[in-house]
């Protein structure tokens, strides 16, 4: 059907009843859980609301994105990410901990749920006790979007005893050689298999060299073992080599740019936002668990979609209201609502011009849910859901479980 039979995506009181039963289940109101529209249009929108359709919290992934539908959000429900209250930005918060010489990562995590009273935390690639530097953790359910990070590079400062002395024209050669596509077998004392992968090592560089120790740059993809790199490029020189320390400065897209919360410094933040209300040394140390996720484009949704969502409903059409420009089937996209509060994870089931030409059918099948149920308020039923997004035909072009089990590092 070309574009110009199509109708309009206004989805207003026009939809016909009969139209709602055919497509989809649908609510006592009239909502439609397949095609996401509703009859009532006070449903999808707020007459008393001032906020557009443009999330207010500018985040890169949701920038220069090509709008499908106007919509307004309600600002009774949900938050904007830079506006949470700290109760709820403990559910949702990121924090760069500059992980000290010494404890487990697992300790770590452990410390800051005791020093911020939170039942759940949990880190993104693990350091040996000895290594120092970024370890980013997801407080409450901001936890379940750490899995991005792994799609993006990890940069280490690493410090290397060579067994004899290495020249400088060596040791320049054999990190060229290490730079590119390597083989890497994980070391005895890992949590994946160990079978050999191959790892892409980005950038090498030899900072500085004093009698047998090297100082080293690596830039390289998640789940490669430094260790295990150092022993092996000094096996190629034939010498042997010992990692002597080790510090990681980059996951993704979080930088030492971006501030590293020292762990005494979380705890005089959280003393002082409990003991006198102040809460800007805390909001400068958590951060939305949205900043998380630049590694993957981001598109937004209409307010009465999000609660369906977030109870594993796939998103229509029409509960699409900006998506990003060239979208493929199968790609990984972070769900948003107009106030830019991540929802979840999604996969498309229909291309950028598919979902602009068509007004019902299955856009998006959720894979990982993030936002709590109940954020917003209800306006469907669930029955048919699950078997909608089963029939949807695409092709993942990331698998999430996978990369969480194949990216293990240091």
């Amino acid at each position: 059907m070309s574009n110009s039979s199509q109708p309009s995506h206004s989805h207003s009181s026009s939809y016909s009843a009969s139209a709602g039963q055919d497509s989809g289940p649908v609510d006592s109101s009239g909502f439609n859980l397949i095609s996401g529209s509703s009859p009532n249009p006070n449903l999808n929108s707020n007459p008393n609301s001032n906020s557009n359709s443009s999330p207010a919290f500018s985040l890169p992934q949701l920038r220069d994105l090509v709008k499908i539908d106007d919509d307004v959000t309600n600002d009774n429900y949900g938050h904007y990410p830079d506006r949470r209250p700290i109760e709820s930005l403990l559910k949702y918060g990121l924090v760069l901990v500059d992980k000290p010489a010494g404890p487990t990562s697992h300790e770590v995590v452990a410390w800051v749920k005791r020093l911020l009273e939170i039942d759940k935390a949990g880190h993104s690639g693990t350091l040996d006790p000895g290594a120092t530097g970024l370890l980013p953790l997801g407080l409450g359910e901001g936890t379940k979007a750490l899995s991005v990070l792994l799609l993006g590079p990890k940069e280490y400062y690493v410090l290397a005893r060579m067994h004899a002395h290495i020249s400088s024209d060596r040791m320049e050669k054999i990190a060229r050689e290490f730079t590119g596509e390597i083989y890497q077998r994980p070391p005895q004392r890992s949590s994946v298999k160990r079978v050999t992968r191959i790892r892409s090592i980005y950038e090498f560089e030899c900072l500085e060299q004093y009698d047998r120790l090297v100082l080293m740059r690596v830039l390289c993809q998640a789940g490669t073992y430094i260790r295990k790199m150092i022993y092996d490029i000094g096996e190629v020189l034939g010498v042997g080599a010992t990692m002597v320390e080790l510090r990681r400065t980059r996951v993704s897209n979080l930088t030492e740019a971006c501030g590293f919360a020292r762990l005494h410094d979380l705890a005089d933040g959280f003393r002082l936002y409990r003991q006198q209300g102040k809460d800007e040394k805390l909001r400068r140390l958590v951060r939305p668990i949205e900043d998380c996720l630049q590694g993957i484009r981001g598109m937004t949704v209409r307010d009465t979609a999000v609660d369906a969502l977030c109870h594993g409903a796939p998103l229509a059409v029409p509960g699409v209201t900006a998506v990003p420009k060239g979208l493929k089937k199968g790609e990984l996209v972070g769900v948003y609502t107009l106030k830019g509060e991540i929802v979840g994870l999604g996969e498309a089931a229909m291309t950028e011009s598919e979902i602009a030409e068509n007004v019902k059918g299955v856009a998006f099948v959720m894979k990982r849910l993030i936002m709590e149920p109940g954020t917003y308020p209800k306006a469907w039923h669930s029955s048919g859901a699950n078997a909608a997004a089963q029939n949807a035909k695409y092709v993942p072009l990331v698998d999430l479980n996978r990369l969480e089990k194949d990216s293990q590092d240091v």
